[in-house]
Parts: structure tokens; sequence; C-alpha cells
């Protein structure tokens, strides 16, 4: 299409639609655009309802192929998908836009308990008698904004020694004058900051995400030591607490940046979260660190001596040398540390005004579009079109190998390759997939993973279905090697299910992709409730394995054991993947990343 032929296009489509938003308009409530779709109402005539969505839909996407253009030719106007919800998708979309209320339900019952922390009584303990503030409002004093990506929120809930409240620790990434960095808070409200097993194992993610990304690391520390009980689980084996100092050592060398504020107890091993740190700020009469407390000191040698004196802040700032900057309240240590993040060496792009396109279709949509289960999966492309700029979508080899989706689109922008299950990863699947990621690779491409494998493993019945069956192993073999030495970096999202061998080559997480989110109807299990026949003989041990698996596979279950980075609502999937691909870009514009140094030595 020639320029002038696309001006006069723009102008007969804006006309067209100008008429049907006159119509629409002239009468209250006739219909609503969500995402640039016209929602009908029962008194508007179904033909014309049709007439407007087509409009509105060919109104953006002429607009948009009027824009961008080098000389005439649009950049990147990769094709619109059609994500029209059928008459003969109406019920599958019902079901399970039914099972996503309740799972938002229980969604929202997890948020609650994580906001209340370790109860009111704690809280009151920590504020009035402790004098220190709560986690989260330390968090709005230290970072930009309150919208944060907050990681793994619900870990801890539903473990064997009791329900721990986001693992006793908040991490996440948020911007500190402009820069995203992961910070990782005590919350002290929550058994006392003491930490359990679960509480290391959140930290040493944090700090993997932080490694992974090159992300300045921030510390706020409130830590009551490790819960002695569960000691074995916590102190002995090689990603336990010990961990934590190795790769602060390590971030150091690498030359991530790590800064530490002491705004609490800081006992025993925590101590040497601060002084590994490279920069320390540390608040008085709050604040303290020292292998043994007073306690100990009285146990030892009789003589009774205050916390303050064992080792306050001024202690440390005048004598010890321990840590870097005195703070006499809270609100001063942030913006002590805040200040500290903006000597840190990194060029950021300006802001650009560069104006994105929408999906053209509603992102509420998606939670219809999540699958109760395997039978009720609709083409995941439905998903796609309310993911990407524009809905726009370049397919790679889209009539071969079709059980796996996969091509270039955009997010907020950023160009990413998609992966998407799209059925069974089959033989030509499987060899289409790990031509394109071997491809997205070479181009330094970010891959974005849509998971929802089948819930059983292949039956081999026949001489005819084992060599399919070999045929297909072999294929797969190739793809989870391409995605395992694949270097781009990866984000997995489980959309659906998350079962058996396939998993592996969609990115799970033992192929340690920068992300793996949720939705809250995932289900992650060696195979999924009702499909363990195969594999057992006797009834009643297929019964007692089918409870465990109803109960195992549940999203809530996993993300309480921190097999993830968290559950994400499905209307919230585009900005969480934005707020991502941001995160993984940012470590381009670090000055001073070049070679590996030395850890930084304290006094």
């Amino acid at each position: 299409m020639t320029h002038e032929r696309k001006i006069k296009a723009l102008r007969t489509v804006k006309a067209e639609a100008a008429l049907c938003s006159a119509y629409v308009h002239s009468t209250p409530q006739r219909g609503d655009v969500c995402g640039g779709r016209l929602s009908a109402h029962d008194d508007m005539p179904q033909p014309f309802t049709q007439l407007v969505q087509g409009r509105l839909r060919r109104l953006m996407s002429v607009s948009s192929m009027s824009t961008g253009c080098a000389g005439g030719r649009p950049i990147g106007a990769f094709p619109v998908l059609l994500g029209d919800l059928q008459p003969i998708h109406r019920h599958v979309y019902e079901a399970n836009l039914r099972n996503s209320v309740r799972c938002h339900v229980k969604y929202m019952e997890c948020a609650e308990k994580v906001r209340k922390g370790g109860g009111d009584n704690a809280i009151a303990r920590h504020t009035q008698r402790n004098k220190k503030l709560l986690v989260r409002d330390r968090l709005g004093l230290l970072l930009d904004g309150k919208d944060f990506l907050e990681l793994s929120p619900f870990a801890g809930l539903g473990l064997p020694y009791g329900d721990i409240p986001s693992a006793g620790c908040v991490t996440g990434i948020g911007k500190v004058c402009g820069l995203w960095c992961v910070f990782i808070a005590n919350d002290a409200t929550v058994k006392g900051g003491t930490a359990y097993p679960i509480t290391v194992k959140k930290q040493l993610r944090a700090q993997e995400v932080a490694i992974q990304n090159r992300l300045p690391c921030i510390y706020l520390v409130d830590s009551g030591g490790a819960f002695l009980p569960l000691q074995s689980d916590i102190f002995p084996d090689k990603n336990h607490g010990g961990r934590t100092f190795y790769n602060e050592a390590l971030m150091s060398a690498m030359k991530v940046p790590q800064v530490a504020v002491v705004c609490g107890s800081c006992t025993a091993g925590g101590a040497y979260v601060p002084t590994m740190a490279e920069e320390a700020v540390m608040v008085h009469r709050i604040g303290t660190v020292f292998l043994g407390g007073p306690p100990l000191v009285k146990a030892a040698t009789g003589e009774e001596v205050s916390p303050e004196d064992l080792g306050g802040a001024r202690l440390h700032a005048e004598v010890s040398g321990c840590v870097d900057h005195f703070a006499q309240e809270e609100t001063e240590a942030y913006e002590c540390t805040r200040n500290i993040i903006s000597t840190l060496n990194y060029e950021l792009p300006g802001d650009n005004d560069v104006s994105v396109e929408q999906p053209l279709y509603c992102a509420e949509e998606l939670r219809g579009l999540a699958p109760k289960d395997y039978s009720h999966c609709l083409d995941v492309r439905l998903i796609l079109s309310r993911l990407t700029d524009g809905s726009r979508f370049q397919e790679f080899k889209a009539r071969y190998g079709t059980t796996l989706i996969v091509g270039f689109g955009r997010i907020e922008g950023h160009l990413i390759g998609i992966v998407a299950n799209n059925g069974e990863l089959r033989y030509e699947a499987a060899l289409k997939g790990s031509h394109f990621v071997q491809l997205c690779d070479q181009r330094d491409i970010p891959i974005i993973f849509l998971q929802n494998t089948p819930p059983g493993l292949a039956h081999t019945l026949t001489a005819a279905q084992a060599g399919f069956n070999t045929n297909r192993l072999k294929a797969q073999s190739s793809m989870i090697s391409a995605v395992a030495c694949s270097s781009t970096p990866k984000i997995t999202v489980v959309i659906g299910g998350c079962h058996g061998p396939e998993s592996y080559a969609m990115c799970g997480r033992s192929f340690d992709p920068n992300f793996l989110f949720l939705w809250p109807n995932a289900r992650v299990s060696l195979v999924a409730p009702g499909h363990s026949g195969a594999l057992l003989q006797e009834q009643d041990e297929i019964q007692s394995i089918n409870d465990m698996l109803d109960e195992e596979s549940s999203a809530f279950f996993s993300t309480g054991r921190l097999w993830d980075d968290g559950v994400i609502l499905p209307q919230d999937t585009r900005k969480v993947l934005s707020n991502c691909l941001k995160i993984i870009k940012q470590q381009n514009y670090q000055t001073s990343k070049g070679r590996e140094s030395s850890p930084v030595l304290r006094m």
C-alpha cells in the first residue's frame, strides 16, 4: 500500500468510525470500548456491533501502519491476530471463567494473610515498643514509588511447620533513583524476624535474580537469626544459609553493587550481611550488629551490657568501622541509601515518549482463556492477541508443527520471541521449537515461554506408536538442549499445566529462566490429577495418589514452596512481562561491568 493510499484509507476508516461512535454515544450505555473492542448490550443490533468492532480494529491497524515509517514503509508491522471469541468457544470460556473466579478468591485470601504479616500483636510490638517501621513502609521510603515487582509473595504459606507469611522477608525489584534494584527486606513481625528454611531459600533466590540480571541489591536487615529447631535444614548444605555470604562475595567480584541498611537486630550469621556489603547504613538505637547478644555475654562473663554499647550504630560507625553511614532515624537511613544508589555508574537512556500500541482485545478476557484443565484449552493465539502490542504477531513456520506456536511480537515496544504450547509437543513441533530458540539466541532476542503441557505421559501400545514416540523423544531432546544452551534471557509463564518431561523443553524451573510465574489456575506435577493410572496398578493406590496430586499440583502449593517467582493474575501478565523485560535490559547500561574484580574488602 502506498503512502497516499494509506492516508486515504485512514481518512475513510476514521469517517466510518466517527459515524459508529456517534451512534454508540447517542444513547446512554449503548456500549463501551475495552482495549479497542466494543462490548455489545442487549439493545444494540448484533450486525451493527460487529461493524463497529471491525471498524475500530481497522482504524487502529491503519493508524499504526501510518506511523513509525521509514521512506513510507512501516517498521515491524507484524500481522494482526484475530482474537475474537466465537460462539463455539462460549461454553469453554464460561467454565474457565468460573474456575478463574474461584482461583481469584484463593489468591485474595493468600494476599490478605501476607498483608497481616505476623499479626496484630506482633505489629503493635514492632511499631510501638520497638519504635520501628513496618517492612512495606520502609520500602515506601526507599523506592521511587509503590509500584514494584514483588517476588514470591505467597512463599511460606501451607508449610509442614506452619504458615510463615512471605517467608519472613519481602523480596522483589523496584526502582531507586530510576534504577531497578533487587531488595531483600526482613519482616520482624513474622516470628520475630527468625530465619526459617523457606526464608533462606527466598533470600538466595533474590540474590540469584540479582546475579543473573546484574541488578544492584539492597538488604534491609532486621533479623533474629536462624530458627534452631530446624537448623539441619538451614545451616549445613550447599544451598543453605552460608550460600548467602558466598553470593555476596561473588556479586562484589562481578561488580554487582550491594548496599545494606541495618534497621533492627543483626545477630549471629546475619551480622555478616552488612559487613560484606560494599556500603552499609545503620540506624541509631534500633540497629545492632553482634555475633552474640547481651544475654550471651552475661551467661559467658556475668557482665551486663546494653545492646547499644555492645553493637549499636555509634559503636560501629565511630569505633569498629563496620558501617559507613550513621543515621539518626530510619527516614534518614533510606534517604542516605537512595543517595548511595545515585552514585552507581549507570548511563540510563532518557524517557522516550514513544507511543505503544495496546492489544486490540481486553486483558480481562484472559480470565476466561486460562484453562480450567487440559480439556478446556482454546487456541493459544487468543491469549497472544491480548498480550502483544497491537495484537500483532509474526508467526514462524505457521504450517509446520502446529501444536507449538512460535514467532515474534512486541510487548511495550520490546521485541520478543514467543514459544507457546498449543497441544502436545510432537516430533515436528519440537523440531520447530529447537530451530526457533536457536534463532532467538543468535539474534539476542528474549524468549517468552507460555507453558501448558499435556497432563499425562505418552502411551506406547503398538509398534507404530513406539516408533512415533521414539522420534518425538529425539526431537524433544534437541529442543531441551537448545533451551538449556541458549544464553538469551528467558521468561516462563505457566498458563495451564506444567507436567512431565515436555515442561523441560518449555524452560521449566530447572532450566534457569530469568523469571518464572504461574497463573492461579496452573497445575505443577509429574502427571496431572486423574492421570496416574498409567503408572500404577492398584486401585486404592491410584486414588490415594490422585488425591495427593490434586493438593500438591495447585499453583498455591507450588508458590508456597518457592518453586516459582510468584502467582500473577492473567490480566496483569502484560504489565509483569513488560517490567521483566525492562529489568533484564538494564544491565546493558552499566558502564563499570567490564572485567571481574576482587571483592570489596572491608576494614
